[in-house]
């Protein structure tokens, strides 16, 4: 499944870039996002072994992706089926919350959906219990074999010197450094990675975009040692930093970007604010919804 490679060429002369920008564009990913890599994969191989019930604790993208998955699995192995059973916190967006209604609707013999204050805590008494396994990109290996396919296909644009990534639990990003000079973006609410690379910004207690939520950041210490090894950094915007990036990406290029998804061009319009300079192509990801 196969995203654009998007190069931008009105955006980068906005930007004042003498160099290619390309918009790796995961928001038309079938299966919603970047997260579409990953958790399918991962479905896939526990599936393989024998895993026949999942369970997922989600700000929405990878939710989604699970459910999309599920459903797509199910109609092609009928007499296999899986399940999935979906945990949301709280504060998870309506738009998100009413897709993966709409999704288990759909499929309610074989997903179920729980909103509750504690999401993780859920699916971590189901896989402890063995009731179902646990679909956690922040833990698992797997997760980050899962975007090998977005490493194949950023490797089709020729000496990349940046990839600006949006990153809540870092596993894109620590997927990426294999390979690229990663540049990590968070919010000015969560951003337990991006802080050890840039203190220029103010906290705050919201964010539009509301999929940046691990403050536990458990590949943080992984991730800034990769980071670090490639010369990449680190970067914290806010919400007026976004709702620019967006008017910024729209006017230029006449994409639409979400507040999540935006991210990555947030960082870049941030690192060349701060007098950051490339001589080789740069790429933002554009994650999701």
């Amino acid at each position: 499944m196969i995203t654009p490679n998007q190069e931008a060429p009105q955006l980068a002369k906005a930007l004042g870039l003498n160099v290619p920008l390309y918009l790796k564009r995961e928001d038309l990913h079938p299966y919603g996002s970047h997260k579409g890599r990953s958790i399918p994969y991962m479905i896939e191989q526990y599936a393989k072994g024998g895993a026949k019930h999942f369970a997922i604790s989600s700000s929405g993208n990878a939710a989604i992706a699970a459910a999309l998955y599920i459903t797509d699995y199910n109609i092609k192995f009928t007499e296999s089926p899986l399940s999935l059973q979906i945990f949301v916190g709280e504060n998870i967006s309506d738009g998100k919350y009413q897709t993966i209604k709409q999704l288990k609707r759909s499929n309610e013999d074989r997903i179920t959906l729980t909103q509750t204050d504690k999401p993780k805590q859920a699916v971590h008494k189901l896989n402890k219990s063995g009731e179902a396994k646990a679909l956690r990109q922040s833990t698992d290996p797997l997760a980050l074999v899962g975007y090998a396919s977005l490493i194949e296909e950023l490797g089709e644009i020729q000496n990349i010197e940046s990839v600006f990534v949006p990153t809540s639990s870092g596993t894109t990003a620590e997927a990426l450094a294999e390979k690229f000079r990663i540049e990590i973006v968070q919010t000015s609410k969560c951003h337990p990675i991006s802080e050890q690379f840039d203190t220029n910004f103010t906290p705050s207690t919201e964010s539009l975009a509301d999929a940046i939520v691990d403050i536990v950041a458990k590949r943080g210490e992984t991730l800034v040692g990769k980071i670090k090894a490639s010369g990449g950094g680190g970067w914290v915007v806010s919400n007026d930093e976004i709702r620019s990036a967006q008017a910024l990406l729209k006017e230029t290029e006449d994409i639409d970007a979400s507040p999540n998804g935006i991210l990555g061009l947030a960082g870049l319009v941030k690192s060349l604010a701060s007098g950051q300079t490339y001589s080789e192509p740069v790429v933002c990801i554009i994650t999701g919804k």
